[in-house]
Formats: C-alpha cells, structure tokens, sequence
C-alpha cells in the first residue's frame, strides 16, 4: 500500500544533511548518555554506599546483562532499519507489520531466555568469574533485573522503532524519563531503605516499566506516523526474517561482548583477582559514556540513511556516513584524551580504595591507546546495518569482539599477565579498523554503480 509524503519523510529526502544529522541525533545522544549516567550513577552509588566488592559483583553481571540486552537488540535494531527502508519506499502498512511483529518477537524470546537464565542462575555467575565474594551481590541483583527485563528490552527496541519513524524528541524523552527515574529512586533504596545492590536492580525494572508505557502509548495513537495495531501482532515469517536478518549483526555484537566480558573477567580474576575486575567495571563505565555517545549518534543517522537508501538517493546516503565518521572520531577521540591524562580522577568517582584506583589508572591507560579509531569502525557498523546489508555488519561487528580480540585476550596475558588483558583491547580495536575500512571500500564502490545506473532526487 503505498502513501503521500509527509512533511517528516520530506525532511528526509532534502533538508541539508548536517542539520539533518544533529535534529535527530541531538535527542538520540541526550537519551543514550542519560541512560549510560544512570548506568554509571549505579555503580557509583554501589561503589560508595555497599563497597569494592560489590563493584566487582556487578561487573560479573555485565555478560548476563549484555545477552538479555542483545534480545532487544535484535528486534529493535532490525525493525528500526527495516521500518526506515520501508517508510523510503512508501509503504507505511509493511512498517506497521513490522512493529506488530516486533512485539510479538519481544515477548516471546524474553519468555524462553529469560527463564532459562534464572533457572541456572547460579551456575552461570560462577562460569562467568564469580567467587564467594562476589557471587552474593551478582546473584541479588540479577534476580530481579531478569524478572523485569521484558520492559527493559520492550522500552529499548520500541525507542529505536520511535525514532526511525520520525520522532526523535519524543524518542530521546523516553530515555529521559527511565533514566531520571532511575537516579532519583537509586539514593533512596539504597541509604534510606537500605537495600543495597537490590535497590538499584529494583530501581532499573521500575523506571523501565515507566518507560515502557510511555512508549508503548505512542504507537497506539491515532496521530502517530505509524501504529501498533492488534491485527499486526502475529507473526509473518517474511516480516521476521527481514528484522531479524539486520538484528542479527547487533545481536551477535551483543552476544560476543557478552562472551569477550566473561574472558575478560576470568583473565583479569586469575593475572589480577577481584579488585581488577572490579577495575573493568570501572573502565566499562568510560567506554559506556564515549561508546553510548557514538550510538546515540548512530540512532539518529540511522533513519536519514535507511530512508534515503531505500528512496535510491544515494549522494545523502554518501554524506551522511561521511559526516558522522567525522564527529564519532572526535567524540572517541576526547574519550582517549581523558583516559590518557585524567584516569585517576575518573575512577575517583567510584571508589576509595587505593588498591582498586592503582589497578584502574593502568587499566584506563592501557586500554584506550587505539581509541581514537573506534569512532569510525562503530559508526561502519551501524552503516551497513542501515543500508540492509546483514552479512557485512555481521562480520563487521564480530570483528572486534570476537575475531581480533579473543585471541589477543588469550595471547597476550600469557605474555604480560595482567597488563596484556588491557593490551589486548587496542591491538583489537586497531585490526578491526582495518577490517572496517576494506569492507567500506567495497560497499562504496557498490553504491558507486548503483548511483550511476539510478536517477538521484535531492
């Protein structure tokens, strides 16, 4: 079914792809970096009102967090793509099945995952590096993310999904609301009610949950671009394939860093013991603020490349990439400024143990000496999955967490002990970017003969 275009779409296809880019990118990285400072608030909070163990604790958690999180991944990456293509190609009714089907996948995968994971609860914390110090805080915090996590990866991927369709204020209040949920109600579970590091798992599913209906609400009206409409929420196996197929690349990146995280800790809990794991979840909260800064970033440029992609006007395809490998080279690059000159003070933040901020200022150091190069491979990454390329962001996004790094993470520590687990980390980011730039290539010289062979509209 094929429909006019609105004025949104018509922004799209012709405003100037700078302002373009910050319109919708601007809500994407409030949102993204509220939600990271939560995050990082959390572990603040954990660090100086429970203690170091309970940071370490916490940073065993990461691989079950980053899996439950590759769920929504899936789904909401996918279908966000897919919806933008579709609204290029002026069918707004294959968007909306998509959106029905999305929710329907959600539910489902949450359903069977989840139980799974809290069956063998236990098991998994001690595989993934837990010792009787840390199992205790990793164990009481999972229990109750896991029960909520439907809304975590419901409230996520229909984000994604809100701003693909066109709505990217609205899309950056959604994180706006869950975060500043999550801080105001993490102070008074812990120091009030005293409930350590559950409240701040309590504090999580609850501000979710709030997230959740609000947008959930927005698909559900009747002057939304697109809706949620119960004759959707069944699956379509062609629907399905076309959003998991593009989901898959974020959701094996997900699962790889979920794998990698799991290496990580028993590398750094054998060359280091508990403190140096709780020193990751210290670097972790670095990479997260820089990282989720590049992502928001990429949210926002993912519907002007899917839109025009799928609207064959490939000049603005072009120079949207180009434009934002730019500005996400600056942004990694200021991360590596500060880990490089103020690491100390950064985990400061989270602990006074001196023990703890030795091991952290090496690490920060060590770690982000190849930063400056992130920027680009992840913002490569979220190009290929824009345009529907699945096999070239799969392969793109396993490069450096699986690829590269695994092997580096078993090389290395045998070599330097526990300085060659961080070593390990910018020697991956480095080969990545190689690979990163080879695959580019090639796509562009695609795009190349496809532009000329098409009549171009801008």
């Amino acid at each position: 079914m094929q429909t006019t275009t609105t004025d949104k779409e018509l922004n799209l296809e012709t405003k100037k792809i700078s302002s373009l880019v910050w319109e919708y990118s601007i809500p994407a990285i409030i949102g993204t970096l509220v939600n990271s400072l939560y995050n990082i608030v959390d572990r603040i909070f954990i660090g100086q009102g429970v203690g170091a163990f309970a940071i370490s604790g916490l940073a065993i958690t990461f691989p079950v967090t980053i899996l439950a999180s590759a769920l929504g991944m899936l789904v909401g990456v996918g279908a966000a793509s897919r919806i933008s293509i579709s609204l290029g190609e002026k069918k707004k009714h294959t968007a909306e099945q998509i959106l029905g089907n999305s929710f329907l996948l959600i539910l489902l995968f949450n359903a069977v995952i989840m139980t799974l994971f809290y069956i063998y609860l236990d098991n998994i914390l001690i595989a993934f590096g837990a010792t009787e110090n840390t199992l205790p805080y990793a164990r009481e915090y999972l229990q109750i993310v896991l029960i909520g996590n439907v809304f975590i990866s419901l409230c996520y991927s229909f984000n994604n999904m809100m701003r693909a369709s066109g709505y990217p204020k609205k899309a950056m209040i959604t994180m706006l609301i869950g975060a500043v949920l999550n801080i105001i109600l993490d102070p008074i579970f812990i120091f009030v009610f005293k409930l350590g590091i559950a409240g701040v798992a309590w504090a999580t599913v609850i501000s979710m949950f709030v997230g959740t209906l609000f947008v959930m609400h927005h698909f559900v009206q009747e002057n939304s671009l697109i809706r949620l409409r119960k004759e959707n929420i069944r699956l379509n196996k062609n629907i399905v394939l076309a959003i998991v197929s593009i989901g898959l690349s974020p959701f094996f990146m997900q699962v790889a860093a979920s794998g990698v995280a799991v290496l990580l800790n028993t590398s750094l809990l054998k060359h280091g013991g508990d403190l140096a794991v709780g020193a990751y979840g210290i670097l972790n909260s670095m990479l997260l603020i820089i990282i989720m800064t590049v992502v928001g970033l990429n949210q926002g440029t993912q519907p002007i490349i899917g839109y025009n992609y799928g609207a064959k006007n490939f000049t603005r395809v072009k120079d949207t990439f180009y434009y934002t490998v730019k500005i996400a080279t600056i942004i990694t690059s200021t991360g590596f400024i500060i880990g490089m000159f103020f690491p100390r003070q950064f985990a400061g933040a989270f602990t006074n143990d001196q023990a703890l901020l030795d091991i952290a200022e090496n690490g920060i150091r060590l770690s982000l000496i190849a930063f400056p190069l992130v920027g680009f491979q992840v913002v490569a990454g979220n190009f290929f999955q824009s345009i529907g390329q699945a096999k070239k962001a799969i392969i793109q996004s396993l490069s450096r967490q699986i690829i590269f790094l695994v092997p580096a993470l078993l090389i290395f520590p045998t070599l330097f002990g526990l300085n060659g687990v961080w070593i390990a980390m910018p020697v991956s980011d480095f080969l990545a970017s190689l690979l990163s730039l080879y695959l580019l290539i090639g796509q562009i010289k695609i795009i190349r003969k496809m532009q000329e062979s098409q009549p171009l509209y801008a």
